[in-house]
């Protein structure tokens, strides 16, 4: 039995979301710690969302660190937000590797509208990767798991699935809704011995905060704001003085609720934030 963070070799994790970002950061850590990967993104831009979103490239560049570690990897486009499709991924996993003992739900977006003139796309686009992605992570895999009285589920949510902000009425519900719902399948899971718990990263250092849309919403008084206009503003975000957390940090998060040891550490949020818990909740 491992005792922490030591290893998973023999065991096989699904990442959603991994071309760049949280998502590369944690499937390449499992690799380096002996476990064979399943790993998507949706690897196209939505109408809704701001900013570039992760590419073909980088999926396959993630892929392939992964192959260079001497680990077996899957790697597919899909966007979760597509039950079947991310079902028939779960299924291809199962028939090659024989199992999937981990799913970290990461795959997520983040857009801003007014509530008073709400773009319908912003709401579609956010609440369809970050909560019905996140359900359809949790229901693909979880047959499986149950079955085999053994897994480990992680969620990704947010400092926003916990407070909120003006502006992001679309991202706080997607969010929230990650908490509820981990919650729920916690409860009906744990007698079948699968664990489902919920990181609530804050800003972190990925495309998602660093990139020109957010400059502008953050800084709207200025005509080309740059990073170093608005870090002293994400700063405030957090207790800790920093503007954004490195994605390792997350990882490290990750890969303890995702160890063999957490058996009876499920239902349970993590902040990963800086701090920023503690203005918000017990």
């Amino acid at each position: 039995m491992t005792t922490g963070n030591t290893g998973f070799d023999g065991r096989v994790a699904l990442v959603t979301g991994a071309a760049r970002g949280q998502g590369r950061a944690h499937a390449i850590a499992f690799a380096e710690r002996g476990a064979d990967l399943v790993i998507c993104d949706s690897c196209s831009d939505a109408a809704g969302i701001g900013y570039p979103l992760g590419t073909e490239e980088e999926l396959a560049e993630t892929a392939r660190r992964i192959e260079a570690l001497g680990r077996r990897v899957i790697s597919r486009k899909v966007n979760t937000a597509d039950r079947s499709a991310l079902e028939a991924l779960v299924a291809q996993a199962e028939g090659e590797f024989g199992h999937v003992d981990i799913a970290v739900a990461n795959a997520g977006v983040s857009a801003m509208s007014p509530i008073t003139d709400h773009d319908q796309a912003v709401w579609d686009d956010v609440v369809g990767a970050n909560l019905t992605g996140v359900f359809n992570t949790i229901a693909a895999v979880a047959p499986g798991m149950a079955r085999r009285r053994y897994g480990r589920i992680v969620t990704i949510s947010s400092m926003l699935g916990r407070s909120a902000v003006p502006g992001q009425a679309a991202y706080c519900a997607s969010k929230w809704g990650v908490i509820g719902m981990s919650k729920s399948a916690a409860s009906e899971l744990a007698p079948q011995g699968v664990t489902v718990n919920v990181v609530a990263p804050g800003n972190i250092d990925t495309p998602m905060v660093r990139n020109d849309n957010l400059y502008r919403v953050v800084r709207p008084d200025l005509d080309d704001p740059t990073w170093d206009d608005v870090a002293p503003v994400l700063q405030q975000n957090h207790a800790v003085p920093i503007a954004v957390i490195d994605p390792a940090e997350v990882t490290r998060a990750v890969l303890f609720l995702a160890d063999e040891a957490g058996a009876h550490i499920t239902g349970i949020v993590l902040p990963v934030d800086a701090g920023a818990a503690s203005r918000t909740s017990a």
